[in-house]
């Protein structure tokens, strides 16, 4: 019961400094006195109580209560800075490792059916043709003998691509 008293006249104070803080809203006195009472024993209970009065203060006194709530209240703690993700290892350079489409450049694409493909790391170089049979384009790799053989038949075709 003495606690509850204790209490009703600390909110009892600040209600009184509050007041005082309406007349003389740049008295940094005034503002001191209530962040000590926002910070003391009944810190909580006091914040809560000058969050309520602010409301119905005019704006001098609802920004002057509300530095008082920003400096009494306890600070959250600032999150963990999240550990930098680990490096990607690099890719070895697997000669036999499966390629994607994003692991190829288009080098020759004739409008009739074939495209030839060269591969961004290494040497591969990898053809799409129509398959007679089922109409469907199928994609395969060309063995090194074949690729100078077909740059010397498509010597001069205006499907070359620039840069390929």
């Amino acid at each position: 019961m003495a606690g509850e008293t204790q209490v009703d006249e600390v909110l009892d104070a600040a209600t009184a400094l509050v007041k005082r803080l309406r007349d003389e809203p740049d008295d940094e006195g005034v503002v001191a006195e209530l962040t000590a009472l926002a910070t003391g024993p009944h810190g909580s209970r006091v914040r809560e109580h000058l969050d309520m009065l602010k409301r119905e203060e005019l704006l001098e006194v609802q920004w002057a209560l509300e530095d008082v709530l920003d400096a009494a209240s306890p600070k959250k703690p600032e999150p963990e800075a999240k550990p930098e993700p680990e490096p990607e290892p690099e890719e070895e350079d697997d000669a036999d490792r499966p390629l994607t489409a994003a692991d190829l450049n288009l080098v020759y694409d004739d409008p009739r059916g074939l495209m030839l493909y060269k591969s961004k790391r290494g040497d591969r170089w990898f053809a799409t043709q129509v398959d007679p049979r089922t109409g469907q384009p199928q994609t395969f790799e060309l063995h090194p003998q074949e690729i100078a053989g077909i740059k010397q038949q498509l010597a001069g075709s205006p499907y070359w691509l620039v840069g390929g």
